[in-house]
């Protein structure tokens, strides 16, 4: 069985030879993942003029310019894969707020300031962890008192079913938790983690986290034509939502 500084490598090589598959351009809103809604119909986030904001997960560097534009004061970016860091450096140089990026796993990073964040932000990166309660606690200690956290995830439930034979059927327990090898993920092999609903949340309350809202909303188009053999599709999607998240504080 792996340790989790081989399953870090293991992922870290991994996401170095697909970042660029996952390299958006400039955005307007915020989207927290496949037929999930948008911060902007959410507001989760609140007021991000003049706040000093964390992204856990900050790949190619394209939500650090989001929050540049609506005024954050000062961003930090963390991220394990040197490709998507490098990429990051690229997006937000031409930015006149000062942004913070640094190369490491989340579940320890190196120089991160404590009680200094008025906000966290992690989209479709936090499930990567190999190690959630230690990834959390680093998160809350960044964050000043009252400070916010939202995270994105896949929804446990989606993550376990699939369409197969024109039904949706369970391709493994949803109960059953752990670390699950992909050998061809986008064609490197990679390291995921399965976890519950109920392991985030009760994660999120044993580090202190005080829980505010959880979104398992489905936003799907009327047309949407996607195959329903797609991992995304919207016939899964009306069924199943996609996308789990979740907002929290740290309390005063």
């Amino acid at each position: 069985m792996l340790n989790q500084n081989e399953m870090l490598h293991i992922n870290k090589e991994g996401w170095n030879k697909v970042a660029d598959q996952f390299f958006a351009g400039s955005f307007d809103t915020l989207g927290y993942g496949s037929y999930a809604p948008t911060e902007e119909q959410l507001n989760l986030l609140g007021d991000i003029k003049d706040r000093v904001v964390l992204e856990v997960g900050c790949g190619s560097g394209h939500t650090l310019e989001y929050l540049a534009k609506r005024g954050a004061r000062e961003l930090w970016g963390v991220d394990m894969s040197s490709k998507q860091i490098e990429t990051a450096q690229e997006v937000v140089s031409p930015l006149n707020t000062p942004v913070t990026l640094i190369e490491s796993p989340m579940e320890d990073i190196p120089g991160l300031p404590m009680n200094y964040f008025d906000i966290a932000l992690s989209v479709y990166a936090l499930g990567w962890t190999v190690d959630l309660p230690k990834t959390l606690h680093t998160i809350y200690n960044s964050l000043k008192s009252g400070g916010v956290f939202v995270f994105s995830w896949e929804h446990p439930i989606h993550s376990v079913v699939e369409y197969n034979n024109e039904q949706l059927q369970f391709r493994r327990s949803y109960v059953a938790e752990g670390s699950e090898r992909h050998d061809s993920w986008r064609g490197t092999p990679i390291i995921m983690h399965n976890r519950k609903i109920s392991t985030f949340i009760n994660a999120l309350i044993t580090t202190g986290f005080i829980i505010d809202q959880v979104v398992e909303d489905s936003c799907v188009a009327d047309d949407d034509s996607v195959s329903p053999a797609k991992w995304y599709s919207g016939t899964k999607a009306r069924l199943i939502p996609s996308t789990l998240i979740i907002q929290c504080h740290k309390p005063r």
